[in-house]
């Protein structure tokens, strides 16, 4: 059947977009007593949302944009819930050219900072609003209370924030959601949590395997051992839910459930965007890189085929004498790599705060990821309370609770790694993690050598370390020192 047209004006806020994030975002503002307007390029979706859902709220079903837009109460606020990249930018060009100046236009899809930067600058230019706001939490999330990174005009989130503040996900009171900072920042953070996300899987992947490898443990004992973990400074919505997979059996195979899925793991971009932008910046995000990259790895399937046929371990057989110190031994690893990867991340976010004068408070950041989110834990408080500390630090590490809580780790740390390579059990995020570790707190670097090379092969000057300026040493002709300033 055909939608009546809304009454103009009526809604407090409007969806495009009827997937299931789009129609849960929906249905969280409309069960938080907002009137919604919903609308879908398929009229078929909007019906059936409103037809499944209707009596959670008050929604109005639009069957085209035309009616969309008018039935939103001005300044209007619009939402768009659909698929990142060309159909975005389609959607946004259909709403701008329907609404007046002071109208809003939230983009909630998971769309490329740089991506919302032009587009806010397109929409600005026509008296409008753009906010990029990231939305983590996934379906549940979206329908019971995201963490919510809303960036735009300050003017804008006087209109959209109560609305946001009061459907995110809430911890002691306080909602998981803050205006973030001006335009592209909001999608900006949100990738760099997807970045610390893929980290933080794989290090509780890299722990799996340890146990499993090392110790020989089932899936389902290592469960337990990822519940005991969930009570501890570990505490987390990710702790959590392996605890639940590894335990989970399969109906139909009577096996584990882990042991039945194929060892190749998917991405949609936000880690390798991450990776990408971060060298961009020249900020060292080794977790995240190798977290992505071992994501590619495991989907290499003829290079994994070639190398199983062909390529020897030489690994020893290392024994462990006590599973239980093992087990904390990997406990202590997995908390220390995950530290660098939320150190390496926060000091990504200020980079580009730093560049695109988005003056981003980088303990709010950590306060709205605490509920509704991936990668929600109680550790989040701590970096909150760094930052509250010490808003200019430097280097989340260098905290004081962090520095001792990582030198509490750090011999056990060593030991995992050590242990790994002599196994030859792969775990690039732990090794990589301890590697940046003693990098950043190393009092000389090799990479006077290799300033060294790039001038002898490229001219490329150099500092000198006793005295100011900038250098080339005539490598083909007398290597006599020529000052270049």
């Amino acid at each position: 059947m055909s939608l009546s047209t809304p009454p103009s004006g009526i809604a407090d806020i409007g969806v495009t977009g009827m997937a299931v994030m789009g129609s849960n975002l929906a249905r969280n503002l409309a069960r938080n007593g907002y009137k919604v307007a919903i609308h879908n390029r398929s009229t078929a979706k909007t019906e059936h949302v409103f037809d499944e859902h209707g009596d959670e709220g008050e929604f109005y079903p639009c069957e085209s944009m035309d009616d969309f837009v008018q039935t939103l109460a001005k300044p209007r606020v619009a939402i768009i819930m659909v698929k990142a990249g060309a159909p975005t930018d389609a959607v946004i060009d259909e709403l701008a050219s329907r609404m007046d100046e002071g109208d809003i236009i939230v983009d909630c899809g998971n769309s490329n900072y740089a991506d919302t930067r032009r587009r806010e600058e397109a929409v600005r230019e026509r008296g409008l609003h753009y906010v990029g706001s990231g939305v983590s939490g996934g379906e549940e999330g979206a329908l019971k209370g995201p963490s919510i990174m809303p960036g735009g005009t300050a003017e804008s989130y006087d209109r959209l924030g109560p609305m946001f503040e009061k459907i995110s996900a809430h911890v002691d009171d306080v909602p998981c959601c803050t205006h973030v900072g001006p335009d592209g920042a909001g999608h900006f953070v949100k990738m760099v949590h997807n970045g610390i996300e893929y980290a933080d899987m794989q290090l509780i992947a890299e722990a799996y395997d340890l146990m499993r490898k090392g110790l020989g443990l089932t899936a389902p004992e290592i469960g337990k051992v990822f519940e005991k973990w969930n009570t501890t400074e570990l505490d987390s919505y990710l702790i959590e839910i392996t605890a639940d997979v590894l335990q989970h059996m399969d109906p139909k195979s009577d096996q584990p459930f882990v042991d039945i899925v194929l060892d190749q793991a998917a991405q949609k971009g936000t880690g390798a965007w991450t990776v990408q932008t971060a060298a961009e910046f020249g900020i060292p995000v080794t977790g995240i890189a190798e977290a992505t990259f071992a994501r590619s790895l495991s989907g290499s399937v003829p290079q994994r085929e070639a190398g199983q046929a062909s390529l020897e371990a030489r690994a020893s057989q290392v024994q462990v004498d006590d599973p239980d110190a093992f087990i904390e031994s990997i406990r202590q690893a997995l908390y220390a790599s995950k530290m660098v990867a939320y150190s390496q991340g926060f000091e990504l976010i200020r980079a580009a705060s730093n560049e695109y004068d988005w003056d981003i408070d980088l303990g709010a950041m950590a306060r709205i990821w605490r509920g509704g989110c991936i990668i929600r834990a109680v550790f989040l408080n701590r970096i909150t309370e760094a930052y509250e500390r010490h808003p200019e630090l430097p280097l989340l590490l260098s905290d004081e609770y962090f520095k001792a809580e990582i030198s509490q780790a750090v011999n056990d740390w060593r030991l995992i790694v050590s242990y790994a390579a002599l196994s030859g059990i792969p775990i690039p995020a732990f090794a990589s993690s301890l590697a940046y570790y003693d990098g950043v707190r190393a009092e000389k670097l090799p990479a006077n050598l290799i300033q060294g090379q790039r001038d002898f092969f490229g001219a490329h000057t150099y500092h000198r370390t006793d005295r100011e300026g900038t250098f080339h040493t005539l490598w083909s002709a007398d290597r006599s020192e020529e000052q270049q300033d």
